[in-house]
């Protein structure tokens, strides 16, 4: 099963932008999942949150190096709609080209280049 990472815009100046993207994220996951492939969504994270005790706490890097770690070893990124803004999904993406991972724009030219 390829493994591909799902690149797209995550945080936003309020709750609900930030609950939209998280919603069209999972959803472009799942789609990816029916597919074929095993999608690593980064959306997802927020049980790492509400499952921290009092005492427990991580930050924002420790989501970043969690998700680079899952993208150094992907087949594919694939980039969703309206991320050019996101400097997130960016940098992601210049990661995968510096590993020489392909970075694909939607779901037709992913399967048209990598078969699940």
């Amino acid at each position: 099963m390829k493994r591909i990472y799902m690149a797209g815009a995550y945080s936003a100046n309020n709750i609900i932008t930030v609950l939209d993207n998280m919603r069209r994220g999972m959803r472009a996951a799942t789609e990816v999942l029916l597919l074929g492939y095993a999608p690593f969504a980064p959306w997802f994270d927020y049980h790492f949150s509400l499952m921290l005790r009092d005492n427990e706490q991580l930050d924002i890097n420790d989501y970043y190096e969690y998700s680079v770690a899952w993208l150094a070893v992907c087949d594919a990124v694939l980039v969703l709609p309206n991320s050019k803004h996101s400097n997130g999904t960016q940098r992601e993406i210049e990661y995968a080209i510096g590993c020489g991972i392909p970075v694909f724009y939607s779901v037709a030219e992913l399967q048209q280049e990598l078969e699940p």
